[in-house]
């Protein structure tokens, strides 16, 4: 199969060499609009009459940017743009033949609902960040932070501005009023900004732009239209001072004898978030004692393959300015696991305590939830010469459990004080056709827990990107390294763990050493990519993207990052052929092929598969689509947890979904994925479905259901022990279930004050049985790769299995039962308002289950499980009440 691979990367190669000699389609003149100070008074009502908006022209002539590229919208826009020393403002006129028919759908900030308008302002004119402003129809507002030249769309970015809308006979129309406070920008007299607006009418499942942008090309701010007129605004000094005040009363069900359980737990708490322009365009934010109450609960995960689960940032202050401090290690087209890598994990701070401390049958726990965090400030923004900067530091609180032995009360560290620093730099070079990037972490902790943490660790990487060919194609280098100190007993843990397995037995490339104190490491990507050129008459148009990517044994980014596993090298290319525009019964048509090829560093081939795949999108806006994965050789250095590494059975994989029109006021997703191993050797079926209902403007309702079946036939991990000086690791038959449910509702009484609703019930339970051990684990024959346990060899007693495996009737070794039931409910129910431009007022009403009841017994079926634990009195509920007020300068 390498041969395969070759060949497949030398067709890539020639590929590239024909359409490197192509010209690429010429790129539409770039438009120009002309603004004029404010001369009087605006009444800011949604309606653009007054006299103030004759000084300018309306700019209009928009294009179809979607479904068909470059054709005349079905209805015509126009906007204005006026602007004093503080302010910018913007009128739209969006004309519809068919009042009556605007889709005015309400939803929470950021949904963008409906029929709406937005402006993306290029006010560094860097030709590679944007500021993104959409009002929508019935009055909701959207905000986004665009960096990466369009390929990045931060919708955590909150600013403060303003906007209103009005249906009339004619369409609809509204005034939109920007702050240059929130915007970035030079101190240059006479400034050129770019910009580009697009309307989205929902009906048609259209968009339009001012500026046209063909999709054959890579790149979106580049290719904006300009603003012009705009002289002598001063430079804004951004300053925004937010205290809050939290109160919040637990209740949850009374433990008999338990002092730290008492059923009722109250605090109240404040804190600061604040904002300081230290120049136009560089930004200080900080935060005192945050409070993170209002935040959606996380989605409940559960995985029995020892891999760590992976989480999405949810807090405000973390959220904001992220796109600064991404620095993904992969990125690729052709997605693995390993491509959710991250030099920093923002999830890190403020985590879970690392200690567990071990208590008696007689003692009671008080154990923190989570690492608190003292404060958190960072510095960034873009400076006019092109160079992107952040800086971010936090402190969190060194953690103590309080444990109560008869009254008797002792306190053990199971957190030290932490230290946490993070800096990126960028400078964009060439009109951003030239990125070079580098980046700087470090971890250091006080002494406290040196036999399990490590008391110092240090990442860095440099980056660079290159296009060429109006940004058609570009080459992207990456490379990181890794530095962890600590003792000699930390530093085994690390070797040992399951990222790094350096114990595992045939891998002559690695070794644990004992006496370490430090571990050095590196990583990187290397990739060549093709997104745009020459379309055809169907817009069709041929993309690839080819690379590999590494990750040394010694690598370690965990303390601040994300990292699966290391001692890896990946091959990976990705080829696709787009029509992307309309013909026949499509709007669009996407069909895709993948391959991929795994090596460690001691030149074990470990991994290849091959995929293919294929989208389309119909003018009806149904949407279908489905792929089927091959893969032949799967050979795992983690399954057996530190044993030999493993032949896991070869098989395929099938998945496809379909998609009802997404405008209508009810659209439903139905997908499913199969895997199967040759012989029924493993399985793996999943199906969900997606429901949406807007039965009014006001009020939308989404429902998620799921269920995943997973089996494997032996080979699931369940423990190691010795036997006779040799080691065991012990594996079975696993049958797991899981069912999961999410629902969302959302009302909005206006568009600045709504009610939400998170729930998610979510059960699985996996059962083993049949255990036995391995004997050759790269056999390739299954069945000789395990030894089953005939049943006069294993019994069960007592929540374990005693297995006495030379039938002489001792037990020769036990192992704990590895069955369980996970179940878990997480509910949000909050009320927002925001009660003036920027300060909120928070409701939350929160529930989930109690620690000690998310792993039940299996005596109930899984219906009854979901309900008894979900739904019963172990409940932990969460009363909180948040007012902010933000003042402005």
């Amino acid at each position: 199969m390498q041969l395969t691979t070759r060949l497949f990367l030398a067709l890539m190669a020639c590929f590239s060499v024909i359409y490197a000699q192509a010209n690429g389609d010429p790129e539409p003149t770039k438009k120009t609009y002309f603004t004029q100070r404010l001369a009087s008074e605006i009444k800011f009502d949604g309606i653009p009459d007054e006299a103030a908006w004759d000084a300018v022209q309306w700019g209009g002539d928009f294009v179809q940017y979607q479904p068909n590229d470059g054709a005349a919208p079905h209805q015509q826009t126009n906007f204005k743009i006026l602007y004093d020393d503080k302010y910018l403002y913007i009128a739209y006129r969006a004309h519809d033949s068919e009042p009556d028919s605007i889709i005015r759908w309400m939803s929470r900030r950021d949904e963008f609902p409906g029929d709406w308008v937005e402006i993306n302002i290029d006010s560094y004119h860097d030709q590679r960040t944007a500021f993104s402003f959409t009002i929508s129809a019935s009055g909701v507002r959207g905000d986004e932070f665009v960096s990466n030249n369009g390929n990045d769309w931060d919708e955590s970015w909150n600013p403060i501005w303003f906007a209103k809308s009005n249906i009339d006979d004619k369409g609809w129309t509204a005034e939109v009023k920007i702050p240059f406070s929130q915007l970035r920008y030079g101190n240059e007299p006479d400034k050129v900004w770019g910009i580009q607006v697009m309307r989205h009418i929902l009906r048609k499942a259209e968009r339009s732009t001012w500026q046209h942008i063909p999709q054959n090309g890579q790149g979106w701010v580049s290719r904006f239209g300009e603003l012009h007129g705009l002289k002598d605004v001063p430079s804004q000094r951004q300053i925004e001072i937010a205290p809050y005040g939290v109160a919040k009363l637990e209740t949850y069900k009374k433990e008999a004898g338990n002092p730290f359980a008492d059923g009722r737990d109250g605090t109240l708490s404040m804190g600061v978030d604040g904002k300081v322009a230290v120049t136009s365009d560089l930004i200080l934010d900080f935060t005192i004692n945050p409070d993170f109450g209002q935040v959606e609960a996380d989605p409940s995960q559960v995985r029995i393959d020892g891999f760590q689960n992976f989480f999405q940032e949810r807090r405000p202050f973390f959220i904001e300015s992220r796109n600064i401090f991404n620095y993904q290690l992969t990125g690729s087209a052709a997605e693995g696991e390993y491509d959710s890598d991250l030099l920093f994990y923002s999830r890190r701070i403020g985590s879970p305590p690392h200690k567990q401390p071990n208590i008696t049958d007689i003692e009671y726990l008080k154990q923190p939830e989570r690492s608190s965090i003292l404060g958190a400030a960072k510095f960034s923004g873009k400076t006019k010469d092109g160079w992107s900067i952040g800086i971010l530091e936090s402190i969190t609180q060194r953690e103590k459990a309080l444990i109560d032995n008869e009254g008797d009360r002792r306190k053990e560290l199971v957190e030290p004080l932490t230290s946490y620093f993070v800096g990126r730099v960028q400078k964009d070079i060439k009109e951003g056709n030239t990125i070079i990037g580098g980046m700087l972490t470090a971890v250091n902790r006080e002494h406290g827990l040196d036999d399990l943490l490590h008391r110092s660790a240090y990442t860095g990487g440099l980056d660079f990107q290159q296009f060429w060919k109006n940004r058609a194609w570009v080459f992207t280098a990456r490379g990181v390294f890794s530095q962890v100190n600590g003792s000699k007993e930390a530093i085994n843990l690390t070797q040992t763990a399951f990222e790094h397995l350096f114990q595992r037995p045939g891998a002559k490339h690695v070794e644990v050493d004992p006496n370490k104190t430090s571990l050095l490491g590196h990583g990187g990507t290397i990739k060549l990519a093709k997104f745009g050129g020459k379309q055809g008459k169907l817009g069709q148009l041929f993309k690839f993207e080819t690379g590999v990517t590494w990750r040394s044994p010694e690598l370690e980014m965990n303390d601040i990052g994300f990292q699966l596993t290391a001692d890896e090298i990946n091959h990976f290319t990705w080829a696709g052929y787009h029509f992307q525009r309309q013909f026949s019964v499509f709007r669009s048509l996407r069909l895709n092929y993948n391959h991929w090829s795994r090596w460690d560093f001691g030149g074990r081939y470990l991994y290849q598969a091959f995929n293919t795949n294929a989208h389309a999108n119909f003018k009806s806006n149904w949407e279908i689509g489905t792929g089927f994965t091959w893969n032949p050789l799967d050979i795992s250095n983690n399954a057996l947890r530190g044993g030999s590494p493993l032949r896991r059975p070869a098989g395929f994989g099938h998945f496809a979904y379909v998609s009802t029109d997404f405008r209508k006021k009810f659209a439903a997703n139905l997908n499913f994925f199969n895997g199967w191993g040759y012989d029924k050797t493993v399985s793996s079926n999943d199906v969900g479905l997606y429901l949406q209902a807007q039965p009014n403007n006001a009020f939308s309702l989404n429902f998620s259901p799921g269920f995943t079946r997973y089996h494997r036939k032996q080979d699931q991990y369940v423990d190691q022990t010795s036997y006779n000086g040799e080691s065991r690791y012990i594996v079975s038959e696993v049958n797991q279930k899981t069912l999961r449910l999410t629902l969302r509702l959302n009302y909005n009484i206006t568009p600045d004050l709504t009610i939400q609703y998170y729930g998610q019930p979510f059960i699985t339970r996996p059962l083993y049985r049949n255990f036995g051990y391995v004997v050759d684990p790269l056999n390739k024959d299954y069945d000789a790769r395990f030894h089953r346990f005939a049943s006069t060899q294993v019994s069960f007693s007592d929540g374990e299995y005693s297995v006495d495996e030379n039938n002489d009737g001792q037990t020769d070794y036990r192992f704990q039962n590895p069955d369980f039931n996970f179940v878990q409910f997480r509910s949000n129910l909050v009320l927002r308002w925001e009660y003036i431009a920027g300060s909120e007022f928070y409701l939350v009403w929160s529930q989930s289950n109690t620690p000690g009841s998310a792993f039940s017994d299996l005596s109930s079926g899984l219906g009854n499980s979901l309900l008894d634990n979900a739904f019963g009195d172990e409940a932990r509920n969460i009363f909180l009440v948040k007012l902010m007020y933000r003042f402005l300068k």
